[in-house]
């Protein structure tokens, strides 16, 4: 899992559900909350690598995140599955074409592409293209095959499950591990997670998910894993507050938030 550089950060760009955190018309204590690490965009995060920007997910709170980070290029957008909080934001890369003159790259499974291809008609349809349709070339990746993201930058996909007919690719590069939108782990990817220094896994809450992992199932992971650091993503403010929650989390164990960065 190794790569020659070495100057690599995570930014969490969002940490919530597809709702986001807070919910709209919700009044509970989570949405209602002053601390700022209860407020939680829709899941993505930010690989910046040797000064590169790369984004895992672009959705529906991507123009706001990319502001808020004040992320002045981009390289390219690494999808891990094509639910709308995971994809809604492509057409939001425009202003990267437009300020930089230069296409974006994706990469994405077949499936996720075919998808994109919905949602997205008028980026793909050549016949009818018009000024300002967002630019971007795509790479097709799969579960087996490793890929480079640019030059000496591989990525090492892991096919996780959100249901039983929904894979959903986590990544791994170097010590790092990102998995997010998982219900389920088969014992062959599981072994692609060995070794991780750093692990983020979606919790979702603390009561049983037809398709999302709960705190405890995470912890079972981690646990299993047994990183020096992980960090949890993907939660729902039915998961509780963050100040209360990360209190009875293990030491090594830590509730991500909107905006923290963490060095790799």
């Amino acid at each position: 899992m190794s790569n020659t550089h070495r100057d690599i950060e995570l930014t969490f760009l969002g940490t919530g559900t597809s709702t986001g955190v807070p919910v709209i018309a919700c009044s509970c204590p989570v949405c209602t909350s002053d601390d700022p690490r209860d407020k939680r965009l829709r899941t993505s995060a930010m690989l910046t690598i040797n000064g590169k920007n790369y984004v895992l997910d672009s959705g529906p709170d991507f123009r706001y995140q990319m502001i808020r980070e004040k992320v002045g290029d981009l390289e390219a957008i690494v999808f891990t599955h094509e639910h709308r909080d995971h994809i809604a934001g492509l057409d939001d890369i425009r202003a990267f074409n437009y300020l930089l003159n230069k296409r974006i790259n994706i990469f994405c499974t077949q499936r996720v592409l075919d998808a994109l291809k919905r949602e997205f008609p008028y980026i793909f349809n050549q016949n009818t293209r018009y000024f300002g349709t967002p630019q971007i070339n795509t790479t097709i990746i799969n579960k087996d095959q490793p890929f480079l993201l640019d030059k000496d930058i591989t990525l090492h996909p892991i096919q996780v499950w959100h249901f039983e007919d929904m894979p959903v690719m986590g990544f791994r590069i170097s010590d790092l591990t990102y998995i997010t939108d998982a219900k389920t782990i088969t014992p062959e990817e599981m072994k692609k997670l060995e070794g991780s220094r750093i692990l983020v896994i979606n919790a979702l809450r603390k009561s049983r998910h037809i398709s999302h992992l709960t705190l405890n199932e995470a912890l079972d992971v981690i646990q299993a894993i047994k990183p020096e650091k992980a960090y949890l993503t993907h939660m729902s403010h039915f998961l509780g507050k963050h100040e209360e929650v990360q209190k009875t989390l293990p030491d090594n164990v830590f509730m991500a938030y909107d905006g923290l960065k963490v060095k790799i």
